[in-house]
């Protein structure tokens, strides 16, 4: 029998610990903050950070006001708390009231833009430390910070996208640093942390990156609504990551991407990721936030059409496995795009439950490519074990079919494809059903880099193994390409697939097609020509 000492002893060791983050509290008018919108704040809000970690650890409040500020610096076991109301403003340097910490030097920024190789340069920055969060409800407006910044001095033909040509300095740029001496361009900069937490707040205007996390264990982004004109989120290099119940406008540039950079000096892979119950978009800057979802830019800087999408890619040294995407809304964006084109290794990815409507490139774009932006030797990469289910796309660009494309002798392998609805606006020619894709296997990776495809719905070249079940492919008005181009392709299944097309235009083009097995697809049957094999579409 327990004595009353014993129970109360096991009560303490069961009872969950309480630590200094749960109690001790700072608020920032305590150490000198204004909140008013004139009076640069960040080095009372650095004060109270100081404070709270040299305590063990608490949460650092703002209350309701703006508070302008140049960078905070983030340390061990410190939350930023953002009350109703509270505004941390990005101040601009051209101002004269302040600058931004200098960029540190990096000697592995070779390979990457000078905005993924550099941390300290930010509204707010974590490096090297742990358990440290930033929770709502309040704005982060950044409408101080830059949004350019030099590519990469590693350069390769085709190795820089259109959108980085509003850079300051450029690639290989000697004075880039220079040029960026007291410049801010990333709202939240996390390098080399352990558990972190962003929940509840907004971000507008978050200069190159609202959010880069680079070599994060342990990140939990829920609750987030950014309204941005360059990059939402960049994950790289890091792992443990679950991203949830967010909103991301980004109509110049990518909403929600992975990438695997060789920013901390190593391939290191970004792996075991959730982005689930998620929205991403490319409506006007602004227009989210504001709630009018205005619609006057129709193209991003690279002249596609507005981003706003869910990416893995383009830095891609270290690969992605055990990636899951799921509950996701597409709107008035580009598609979903898995790539490789840096060497590393795409494994074990399930992308499920996602509706796209009005898609202005391809709803689907999986690429392994050869931009080798890496150290000499660096290999081609790879694609495998890809698992996408239960996607409806409406009002699709009719120049990018959904894509699957490796490089002869590097196929994609193991993909399969299910229940997939895909609507297309239509309108493609004869002579585009006749074009001749390039492979432009160094070319920056993005659907328009084939040109208008031949086929309007799924266009397949170079892969093993590919299984295609309860596809419908269709067209909002008629479309003289086929609804299929498959090339350099074997063991592929097709079950239960249904397409539209035009009187005389086959059901697909085939060329190299090794072990192509036919189940319930309906279409073919139909009295028409079904396929034209080893040749294009007679005149």
């Amino acid at each position: 029998m327990l004595r009353t000492g014993c129970l109360l002893t096991a009560a303490l060791l069961l009872a969950p610990a309480v630590t200094p983050q749960q109690t001790a509290s700072f608020d920032v008018r305590s150490f000198g903050a204004r909140g008013d919108g004139q009076t640069i704040d960040s080095d009372a809000i650095n004060k109270a950070v100081d404070a709270a970690a040299a305590a063990g650890g608490g949460f650092v409040d703002l209350q309701a006001g703006r508070y302008l500020s140049f960078s905070i610096r983030l340390k061990s076991h410190v939350t930023l708390r953002l009350s109703p109301g509270a505004v941390i403003v990005a101040a601009d340097p051209a101002s004269g009231l302040g600058r931004y910490d200098l960029p540190e030097k990096n000697p592995n920024d070779l390979y990457q833009d000078f905005g993924h190789s550099h941390w300290q340069n930010s509204l707010i920055s974590a490096i090297d430390v742990e358990d440290v969060g930033i929770v709502g409800p309040g704005l982060i407006d950044g409408r101080g910070l830059t949004r350019g910044g030099p590519g990469a001095p590693w350069t390769k033909r085709g190795s820089r996208p259109l959108s980085m040509g509003s850079a300051v300095g450029g690639a290989g740029d000697p004075e880039a640093l220079t040029r960026m001496d007291g410049l801010g361009n990333k709202a939240i900069a996390l390098k080399r942390t352990r558990n972190v937490t962003l929940r509840d707040f907004s971000i507008l205007n978050g200069g190159h990156f609202a959010l880069l996390a680079t070599g994060v264990d342990n990140l939990t982004i829920d609750s987030l609504k950014v309204d941005t004109n360059r990059d939402g989120f960049d994950i790289d290099a890091s792992r443990n990551v679950r991203i949830s119940n967010v909103t991301v406008n980004t109509p110049n540039d990518d909403a929600i991407v992975l990438k695997s950079s060789l920013a901390l000096g190593d391939a290191r892979p970004t792996e075991n990721v959730t982005i689930t119950n998620c929205q991403v978009s490319g409506f006007d800057a602004g227009s989210l936030l504001n709630g009018t979802f205005s619609r006057t830019q129709e193209r991003a800087p690279d002249r596609d059409g507005v981003t706003g999408r869910i990416k893995l890619g383009t830095e891609s040294n270290g690969g992605f496995r055990n990636i899951t995407i799921s509950n996701c809304v597409f709107e008035r964006s580009r598609g979903l795009a898995i790539e490789t084109v840096d060497g590393g290794a795409v494994e074990d990815v399930i992308v499920t439950n996602l509706t796209m409507r009005e898609v202005t490139t391809a709803p689907l774009f999986l690429r392994i490519g050869n931009r080798g932006r890496g150290p000499e030797g660096t290999p081609v990469g790879a694609m495998r074990r890809i698992v996408i289910s239960n996607v409806v796309a409406y009002d699709v660009e009719p120049g990018f079919a959904a894509s699957i494309a490796g490089l002869p002798g590097h196929p994609v392998e193991d993909v399969t494809v299910s229940n997939i609805r895909l609507v297309y606006r239509g309108g493609g020619s004869a002579e585009d059903a006749r074009r001749e894709p390039p492979e432009v296997e160094d070319a920056y990776p993005e659907p328009s880099m084939f040109g208008t495809l031949p086929a309007y719905g799924l266009y397949i070249r170079h892969a093993r193994r590919l299984s295609l079940r309860d596809v419908a492919l269709s067209v909002m008005a008629a479309d003289m390409r086929p609804p299929f181009w498959i090339h350099d392709v074997s063991d592929v299944w097709l079950d239960r697939v249904q397409t539209t097309r035009a009187t005389g235009v086959p059901f697909a083009i085939l060329r190299d097609v090794r072990n192509l097995d036919l189940r319930s697809v309906t279409d073919v049957t139909d009295g028409r020509r079904a396929f034209v094999a080893k040749g294009a579409l007679p005149e």
